[in-house]
């Protein structure tokens, strides 16, 4: 269970991204910018959301979730670290390697991951200090 709560939500940005990239995506090189959903506005203009607009949507949610768990302390905080390291890496070997992933969409959802692995650090750091106290004899430098 440990090990799975320390897998890094943007593992699933990746995942779908793959899964429809080499699926559906494969026979059809426009299908990032198709329209998922439509809505009629009030002011009469139509919002669409683009598939691609809703995949980097959600790779925001899950980097919003690793922030919130970067604010963890003990081993799995430190597994989750290094599994978000390991996911910044994928994408960017995907990114460098596979004509499917060099796309502003992939590129997105790489910086979305790199987001993650600099934030988990700064976010663990800032936390470690503030538990740790310097002084002597209750002192504080």
């Amino acid at each position: 269970m440990r090990l799975f709560s320390a897998l890094p939500f943007t593992l699933f940005s990746l995942l779908i991204y793959n899964a429809l990239a080499f699926t559906t995506g494969a026979g059809n090189p426009l299908f990032w910018s198709e329209p998922m959903i439509s809505i009629a506005m009030v002011s009469g203009a139509t919002f669409e959301l683009l598939a691609s607009d809703l995949l980097i949507t959600l790779g925001l949610f899950f980097l919003f979730i690793e922030i919130l768990k970067a604010t963890r302390i003990g081993t799995t905080a430190l597994l989750d670290h290094m599994f978000s390291v390991l996911v910044f890496v994928a994408y960017l070997v995907e990114f460098l390697v596979l004509p499917q992933a060099a796309t502003s969409l992939f590129f997105i959802l790489m910086v979305i991951s790199l987001i993650d692995v600099i934030a988990g650090f700064s976010i663990s750091i800032t936390g470690a200090r503030r538990d740790v106290s310097f002084g002597h004899g209750g002192e504080h430098l």
